[in-house]
């Protein structure tokens, strides 16, 4: 009992002890007595972050929320405790937590499961499994001619015959035109080599027809590709084609086809070059539209569009094809059919193509109706500056076989590219129009009143020649043809150089002045050698007429002749007919070798004659007249060389200058001959007196002779008649 009571009292006074002078950790004084105190009234403080705190009296206790672990392995802990709740990385603690068919992303705090392709979830859980998703529930996924075949998490689709998705097994069946590929048709028959072509795609159309599952030609589709260019090459190497129906047939199958290849390449970018091509294709491939632009260049070309004009607006199958196919030497073939063009135009403008002919495809089945411009960028086959003359035209080769520009306008242009903008595809070129010039009133007037002048005295120095005994010689030979072939040069220059109409005359005209042009160098050259002869021999310094009629005309006609074989089209061009710039160094590499040997058989001659002034014993009468016979010819020389420095621009546009030059020196020519060759000469002089002289003049020279005192003068008249018939 006593020690009862005394436990009482220690108990009583341990109580009044404590609220006299305090309570214990975790518990307060409300004045009266000691309570409990909540330490989770801020549990980030108390137990940190991602944690639940729970109160006891007197104390508390902590534990990690869901999703995360003490980093010491506690169930339970305090503040006092080491450690903290980090997060747990389900997705690698338990790899089947999402089940097969789904992917487990960790976040912090917990995780999330993603379906693969072609699997749902059951149920909205993060834990919920997924389950496949039958995807031939869906009507015509496989369109119309398509069967579905589901599989785990996909499904396939197997085209009947005639259709086929070009290996991508879940697209659409498309039909598959093989029929376009006939090798019966007309520019097959037309173009050897098509036929070919046209009969390797109809077996590779026919074998995508016939597979089972559409998709075991997609691996041949870089072999394809090579085959179809080296094919082509085929046709197009040997040169350019005649056949304008052939040339249709061969750019469309060659469209075709990459319609048909296209989609059975691997990359989705694919470039290929050859001989004579050049092709860029890029595919887009999936259930759902591209978008974005497209760019594919070349050294030659560019193409600028984007993938939902390549695609279209109907029924997409699965895949959308750009391609941009440029022919490197298909030019010549197709540098004619300009009959619609001329249509709007006058009939003296002329047209050319100035690029190379390119084709752009794509995949949108309705390529007439475009929903956006496409523009295709053209490089000029060579730099031309700007003149009033000429534009450039953007057109594209219609299938009929000729050239259009419905739908294609130019957008800029500069001196080496041409920019189109068209609104439908086909196979496209810059042509260049030339416009008739104006002609300059003041140069035509030049021209004929300067070559008219040139052809009179012409006239008049061969009647001299011909008639003249007193001169008669080589060198008057040799002067007399010269002015033959400059006079006949001129003629034909003055009559017909404009007259590019019909064809075959204005050949004709080019071919002529070729040859006369020819032929006055061939005799100035001759009458060098004939100098050369005279200083150098003693005796025996004529040449036989025969070798130098043979060597006059023989070979001008020689040059001529081989000209026109090589290059026949290189006589006549579209605004004179002269020499093409193809063909113009069959004149004037002639004309510079002719030169530089006449400036070294005139350098020996001047040479000898130095020597033969210095001489003991000179004829200075023969060497004085050979000095003078050199002079002529060197100044000769000069005047027609310099004449053909301008004349080699003549026919360019834009020189004016050039033209009036080469007009004046061209008349001066003609006036050159007959004043050097005839006025000067005394004998010439002596015979135009005897002609003009009247019948009292002619008494007076008869009595003349009869005087005894003029019987010197004239045996020193014969006498001199008679040196230079030896000179000669």
């Amino acid at each position: 009992m006593r020690c009862g009571n005394t436990l009482l009292i220690l108990g009583f006074a341990s109580v009044m002890w404590k609220s006299v002078f305090g309570c214990s950790e975790g518990l307060e004084n409300n004045g009266s007595h000691c309570i409990d105190v909540n330490e989770c009234e801020n549990p980030s403080v108390v137990c940190g972050d991602h944690t639940k705190c729970f109160n006891t009296w007197g104390s508390f206790t902590c534990q990690c929320l869901h999703g995360y672990r003490h980093t010491q392995g506690k169930p339970n802990f305090t503040a006092f405790d080491n450690g903290q709740c980090s997060d747990i990385n389900e997705c690698t603690d338990d790899k089947e937590i999402c089940g097969p068919f789904a992917t487990c992303q960790n976040i912090i705090g917990s995780y999330n499961c993603t379906c693969k392709f072609g699997y749902v979830k059951i149920n909205s859980s993060n834990a919920g499994h997924c389950t496949d998703i039958d995807e031939c529930e869906h009507e015509h996924i496989c369109g119309q001619e398509g069967n579905c075949m589901n599989t785990n998490g996909s499904y396939w689709c197997k085209c009947r015959k005639g259709y086929t998705n070009y290996g991508n097994e879940r697209t659409l069946c498309s039909e598959l035109n093989c029929e376009r590929f006939s090798a019966d048709s007309r520019p097959a028959q037309s173009l050897g080599g098509l036929a070919d072509i046209l009969s390797m795609m109809k077996n590779s159309c026919l074998a995508l027809s016939n597979s089972s599952t559409s998709g075991e030609g997609k691996a041949e589709g870089e072999a394809l590709l090579e085959k179809l260019l080296t094919a082509t090459d085929s046709i197009l190497s040997p040169g350019p084609l005649d056949n304008s129906e052939g040339v249709s047939g061969l750019l469309s199958t060659v469209e075709n086809s990459i319609l048909l290849i296209g989609p059975q390449l691997k990359g989705n970018r694919t470039k290929i070059e050859s001989a004579e091509t050049d092709a860029q294709i890029a595919v887009q491939r999936g259930k759902t539209r591209p978008t974005g632009p497209i760019y594919l260049t070349n050294e030659n070309a560019g193409l600028s569009t984007d993938w939902k004009t390549a695609a279209g607006t109907g029924t997409y199958p699965g895949f959308a094809l750009a391609a941009l196919l440029s022919y490197k030497n298909l030019e010549g073939s197709v540098n004619r059919s300009f009959e619609e063009l001329k249509e709007d135009e006058n009939d003296d403008v002329s047209f050319q193509i100035f690029s190379k002919v390119v084709s752009v495809v794509v995949s949108n089945p309705s390529t007439q109706n475009l929903s956006h411009n496409v523009t295709i960028t053209l490089r000029h086959l060579q730099e031309i500056k700007e003149s009033p003359e000429l534009s450039y035209i953007c057109a594209y080769w219609k299938e009929k076989g000729a050239w259009s520009t419905d739908g294609c306008h130019q957008q800029h242009s500069n001196t080496t590219h041409t920019v189109c903008t068209c609104k439908h595809l086909s196979s496209f070129a810059v042509l260049m129009a030339l416009y008739p010039m104006e002609p300059d009133f003041g140069l035509l007037v030049v021209t004929k009143i300067g070559l008219v002048i040139s052809l009179l005295c012409l006239i008049l120095s061969i009647l001299t020649f011909k008639f003249c005994r007193s001169i008669q010689g080589t060198r008057n030979t040799i002067h007399l043809h010269l002015c033959i072939c400059l006079f006949l040069a001129d003629l034909i220059f003055l009559v017909g150089i404009s007259q590019t109409t019909p064809e075959g005359g204005c050949k004709f005209v080019a071919a002529m002045l070729h040859f006369f042009f020819l032929g006055v160098f061939t005799w100035m050259l001759l009458e060098g050698v004939q100098l050369y002869r005279m200083v150098v021999l003693v005796f025996n310094a004529t040449i036989r007429p025969l070798y130098l009629y043979v060597t006059g005309y023989g070979a001008p006609l020689v040059i001529v002749i081989i000209s026109a074989i090589i290059r026949p089209n290189g006589y006549g061009t579209d605004r004179h007919c002269w020499l093409s710039s193809g063909l113009i160094w069959s004149f004037f590499g002639p004309v510079c070798v002719i030169i530089i040997l006449n400036v070294f058989f005139f350098i020996i001659t001047v040479w000898k004659l130095a020597q033969k002034f210095t001489s003991l014993n000179p004829d200075l009468s023969k060497l004085h007249k050979i000095k003078a016979f050199t002079v002529t010819a060197i100044a000769q020389m000069c005047v027609l060389g310099l004449m053909w420095v301008f004349g080699a621009f003549l026919f360019q546009q834009g020189l004016t200058p050039v033209e009036y030059i080469f007009t004046i020196l061209n008349s001066l020519q003609g006036a050159l001959v007959f004043i050097m060759h005839c006025l000067l000469s005394k004998q010439v002089r002596e015979e135009y007196i005897n002609i003009l002289c009247t019948p009292q003049m002619k008494k007076r020279s008869d009595f003349s002779s009869t005087n005894p005192s003029s019987s010197q003068s004239q045996l020193q008249r014969a006498m001199l008649v008679i040196n230079e018939e030896t000179l000669e």
